[in-house]
């Protein structure tokens, strides 16, 4: 690693630790080159704003995710092991910022927040987690209308973010009520994708595919 890296690494650390301990809002710019042993003008040219910081930790945690999830893609074919694997593995990754995660979150809710998961400056990290449901699909025994498994990535994502927003309000201790909700939604989802291969609920599929085109090409994309 370069020392420009090492500098980066150590920034984004800093940031992470004070954002865990001491919340979004009062974490400042100059906080965090003090803690990472560095200028603040050193940690402003490698972050321009402590939105920045944030977005680094999206990329740690989803890094994390994807290293977690190696093990479920390379073992389980079966989509709801599969699926609520993954998901599972993001429960794990994402514990210890459950916390700091509440905190920023009326800030992240905001739609032109630099924050928001469907933000333009979050969408490389949104994209490869859309790409890791591709991964999810791709390599299940799940079988369903070719135009609605070409959208399910993006639709499995979405639900992935319904998932965050449940575990953000989650107070059970290890979020063990999230835990429950994707291990008996999981299921359900898979039964509902599956019957959109009877003729009689094809049009469900297409429709479903209709809204998820819409989002695609809605405001903002």
């Amino acid at each position: 690693m370069s020392k420009s890296e090492q500098t980066r690494a150590a920034i984004v650390a800093a940031a992470t630790k004070l954002f865990r301990t001491g919340g979004y809002d009062a974490t400042t710019m100059r906080a965090v080159a003090k803690e990472a042993g560095v200028s603040v003008g050193n940690a402003y040219y490698y972050f321009g704003s402590k939105e920045h910081l944030v977005l680094a930790f999206y990329d740690e945690i989803f890094a994390a995710h994807l290293e977690g999830c190696e093990g479920v893609l390379a073992t389980e074919q079966a989509f709801v092991p599969r699926l609520t694997g993954v998901l599972e593995v993001w429960l794990d990754v994402a514990e210890s910022s459950h916390e700091f995660a509440g905190k920023f979150f009326k800030h992240a809710a905001e739609p032109t927040s630099p924050l928001s998961v469907f933000s333009p400056e979050s969408a490389p990290t949104r994209e490869a987690a859309i790409a890791l449901m591709r991964r999810v699909v791709d390599g299940s025994d799940l079988k369903v209308a070719p135009a609605l498994r070409q959208e399910l990535p993006l639709l499995l994502w979405l639900v992935q973010m319904g998932m965050v927003l449940f575990w953000v309000y989650d107070d059970s201790s290890g979020r063990t009520r999230t835990r429950q909700l994707v291990r008996q939604a999981v299921p359900i989802l898979d039964k509902l994708l599956r019957a959109t291969r009877i003729p009689g609920v094809r049009g469900i599929a297409d429709d479903v595919v209709t809204l998820v085109r819409s989002l695609v090409s809605g405001p903002g994309r």
